[in-house]
């Protein structure tokens, strides 16, 4: 395996329609850690985008009646072909992330899962008949309805997870007969590329139009060529909450699945394992280097725990590892740009100055930031109130667990939460209170298992993804009534 064996693995240009399509310009993809440049990147534009929805509205029918073992052989070929290339697709991630290679791993290992089960919820897609006989008008009728695809989706995905982002979108979307375009993030489309590639193949290989999985690249203007056309039948987007606000209100009435941010909470109560509970906050603080929706960001301590929780924090700290993401020990890498890094430093000046302990790190170290622990974070700082995306975590010590859950709710996210506790009636206790997508008892709250409902409340956004859920979404429910015969 060489930093570089995925070099000339996919074609030239922009995958559209049943062609690739050269591209009037291209973008350098950077390596986060050192600057060095890892590939030039096709750069699509508006026109291109409209290409791509001219070719998937004319093969719309088509990809729709494509029959069920079609869609899940295809599903199946191209996780078999990742599989086979899991090495590579790693180390492309490495590059053009800046991502800890333990953590593109574990990247790779939940797409194959999500391949693997949006291929079998393809046997799943069905529907159920109704007893339309419940009113004597609907006597000698019979009723069923179906799931039918919803049509051209179009997925946009952030630069944390490209490949996992890519195939929440592109997977679900095939398996329930739609038609998808996918747009990754601008720093971060090679592996992208790569996996519609695969898609294509396993799409000529079965009989089926190549357009039925297509890719552009580009800014703003591309994505708001995809998201506001009336052709589309359902965006979903992976992203900040700014721009998820946006792409909904400028794509109304066409559906909308928001995956959006978020500043994850873990409680330590009272009664938790202090020792699991702050080896929790290091272990889900900062994987990814803190770029992960639902690492830990707010940590919300009962009081009569939070001097002994806090020196067993500090403690755990040695932990992390910052370096080069190519090396199999490091924790903590470069963020994906040097805007990104400017303004985490700077949201932990700000709390600094307005009175927070720094109690680890809080500086830069090259181009990395030290994994960072704020102790005793006051009311209205960024670091707090928003989502940092990057190797911080803020502590706050609260009296009871009262407090403790109202504290949690206060955010304007809600994505996932999760409680450190021993005691049964706590754990039923949140997750009746908590208001968010998921909540977590005595684990991470960024554990996902891709086969589960994720999403989030709030400004967190709106569906559910997990191949099953997000089927359900991208398809919509057509009811037949027939009279078989004569009316009684």
């Amino acid at each position: 395996m060489s930093d570089d064996g995925w070099r000339g693995r996919w074609p030239e240009g922009l995958p559209v329609g049943d062609a690739w399509v050269a591209a009037g310009a291209s973008r350098e993809v950077v390596f986060p850690y050192d600057g060095s440049v890892v590939a030039q990147a096709p750069e699509g534009d508006p026109v291109l985008a409209g290409q791509t929805l001219d070719a998937a509205a004319k093969v719309r029918r088509e990809v729709g009646r494509l029959p069920s073992y079609v869609r899940r052989a295809v599903l199946q070929d191209v996780h078999r072909d990742v599989a086979a290339n899991r090495e590579d697709f790693e180390r492309l991630l490495v590059l053009e992330t800046g991502k800890p290679l333990v953590d593109c791993r574990v990247e790779v290992e939940r797409t194959l899962l999500t391949l693997e089960t949006s291929a079998e919820e393809v046997a799943r897609l069905h529907g159920e008949t109704v007893p339309l006989d419940l009113l004597a008008s609907g006597r000698g009728l019979l009723g069923f309805w179906q799931r039918r695809p919803i049509g051209v989706v179009v997925g946009i995905a952030g630069y944390n997870y490209p490949l996992l982002l890519a195939a929440h979108k592109i997977a679900p979307a095939l398996a329930a007969g739609c038609p998808v375009i996918a747009k990754p993030a601008e720093p971060t489309p090679l592996s992208t590329l790569w996996l519609v590639h695969l898609f294509r193949e396993a799409l000529a290989r079965a009989g089926a139009p190549m357009a039925a999985v297509q890719l552009v690249t580009g800014d703003a203007e591309v994505g708001r060529a995809l998201t506001t056309d009336p052709r589309v039948g359902a965006v979903s987007f992976t992203g900040s909450a700014a721009v998820g606000h946006a792409i909904a209100r400028a794509a109304a009435p066409t559906k909308v699945l928001l995956e959006l941010g978020s500043n994850a909470a873990l409680v330590v109560s009272d009664d938790a394992d202090l020792d699991a509970a702050a080896a929790a906050v290091v272990r889900g603080g900062y994987y990814a280097s803190g770029q992960a929706c639902i690492s830990v960001q707010r940590v919300i301590v009962v009081e009569s725990v939070r001097d002994d929780f806090v020196r067993l924090l500090r403690a755990a700290m040695a932990q992390v590892v910052v370096g080069d993401p190519r090396d199999e020990a490091t924790r903590v890498a470069p963020l994906i740009d040097a805007r990104s890094t400017d303004r985490v430093l700077g949201w932990v000046q700000d709390a600094a100055a307005a009175g927070a302990e720094i109690a680890a790190g809080g500086a830069a170290r090259g181009r990395a930031i030290e994994p960072t622990v704020l102790v005793d974070v006051p009311a209205g700082q960024r670091v707090w109130d928003e989502e940092v995306f990057g190797p911080v975590v803020a502590v706050r010590a609260v009296p009871d667990l009262d407090a403790a859950l109202e504290a949690v709710n206060e955010s304007r996210y809600g994505l996932h939460a999760s409680v450190f506790t021993r005691s049964l009636a706590t754990a039923f206790r949140a997750i009746e209170e908590i208001e968010a997508g998921g909540v977590v008892i005595n684990e991470v709250p960024g554990f996902r298992s891709d086969v589960m409902p994720y999403g989030g409340v709030k400004d967190s956004g709106i569906g559910r993804e997990g191949p099953r859920f997000a089927i359900e979404e991208l398809t919509v429910t057509r009811m037949a009534v027939i009279r078989p015969g004569e009316p009684e």
